[in-house]
């Protein structure tokens, strides 16, 4: 039983037999090799790697496990993402081991041999996190952080977050520079004792130019698209994409589609899956009987035909630390209708511009913000431009500019 669970020698992926990743092509502008230190591959992340390291970013990337199938318990199914992860940049798979020592002698032999100057983690509650954390401090290395927890995500009551506020506040002193993810996400750390010269923009962003290319191309085939979903042509589609859990709501949503009115008809497409499926059809049944199409889990390379599809976005999610499935939409050019308690919104969503908010859970304030996007196509086309154009800043050359940033205050430090 032992030998199962031994950790597993490391093995490098992408190209080079190299454990120790080198920039591509682009002269390096600043001269600090960093180790980010995952979990595993993760669909939005890996783009961004792309870029910043072509942007001149000395990155070693590790990760504890490499790119394969697994099982979402939200998503109650096994997942193998249709988009490659591990191509474009160099990187190296410490093996399963949950061990956090182990991962972190891993870490710090690794960094040792590809003489990294800093470490970066990608939070700070994951065992690889802890081991990257673990390793900076072996090895007298400056720490980054980029997390996305936010005020509103804060659980517990008065005396829970009191000790928690003492207890984070000591350990972030520990850290060299925090990435902020978005406008909330920095407010946590300045809560929490960072000073504003230790916390960087680095947002949460997606591939703006893979979502608006498939976009653009997805446009001729949308009729077919939608007839292929069972939804009728001259009606406005409103698209809910998550997972179907309690804190996505996607029940609020049905409900303010009930109370939008006879004038306000619409179709309500649902893509995604988890637990609550069947509760929801049951729901939109006896709420909207006709008006909703589940079309069930969704991969990467086939969002954005459904998001080009879609004339209205909205994600009710009683809590969403940023929302990256907002990002994605607007590449599309659409509104977003988001909840108060949607982490990105402060930064993506203007309401009278490009969408609206409501106080999630509140179906009737949804209806009212909802029902003049259904009525109005100009309105829409209008939004949905301005969306655009809010994503167009905010994106990998953000993320860029921001590591570059961190990494000379780190390196003067």
């Amino acid at each position: 039983m032992g030998d199962a669970h031994a950790p597993q020698p490391p093995r490098v992926a992408s190209t080079p037999a190299d454990h120790c990743p080198e920039a591509v092509p682009t002269p390096p502008s600043i001269a600090v090799k960093v180790l980010y230190a995952l979990p595993h591959p993760v669909q939005y992340q890996s783009p961004m790697i792309r870029r910043l390291v072509s942007g001149g970013v000395e990155l070693s990337v590790v990760y504890a496990r490499g790119e394969q199938r697994f099982f979402d318990p939200e998503f109650n199914r096994e997942l193998a993402w249709d988009r490659p992860l591990m191509e474009g940049y160099n990187s190296l798979v410490l093996g399963p081991s949950e061990d956090r020592s182990t991962l972190a002698r891993l870490l710090a032999d690794h960094a040792r041999e590809c003489g990294a100057a800093a470490v970066w983690a990608h939070g700070w509650s994951q065992p690889m996190d802890l081991a990257a954390w673990n390793a900076s401090a072996r090895l007298r290395l400056p720490l980054m952080i980029r997390g996305d927890s936010t005020l509103p995500g804060r659980r517990g009551g008065g005396l829970h977050q009191r000790v928690h506020r003492w207890l984070y506040a000591r350990r972030f002193r520990r850290v060299a520079a925090c990435l902020a993810v978005g406008s909330w996400n920095a407010a946590f750390y300045r809560a929490y004792g960072v000073p504003d010269e230790r916390i960087f923009q680095v947002p949460y962003a997606v591939d703006n130019a893979f979502f608006q290319r498939q976009a653009r191309e997805a446009s001729s085939s949308r009729e077919i698209l939608r007839r292929s979903l069972g939804l009728e042509p001259g009606l406005p589609v409103v698209l809910f994409c998550g997972k179907l859990i309690a804190k996505k709501d996607a029940a609020t949503l049905i409900q303010a589609l009930s109370l939008a009115g006879p004038s306000a008809e619409a179709r309500l497409l649902v893509v995604g899956d988890g637990e609550l499926r069947l509760v929801l059809e049951k729901l939109a049944e006896d709420l909207i009987p006709g008006r909703a199409r589940f079309a069930g889990f969704k991969n990467q390379s086939e969002l954005p035909a459904i998001y080009e599809l879609c004339d209205v976005f909205v994600i009710p999610s009683t809590y969403e630390p940023f929302g990256l499935v907002v990002n994605e939409v607007m590449n599309a050019g659409k509104p977003v209708i988001a909840s108060d308690r949607v982490g990105c919104w402060p930064d993506l969503v203007r309401p009278g511009v490009n969408g609206a908010v409501f106080p999630a859970g509140d179906a009737r304030a949804l209806a009212e913000v909802l029902r003049p996007f259904l009525l109005d196509a100009s309105l829409r086309e209008s939004a949905g431009r301005a969306s655009l154009e809010i994503i167009n800043r905010w994106s990998f050359e953000e993320d860029l500019a921001g590591i570059q940033a961190a990494l000379e205050f780190v390196r003067g430090r």
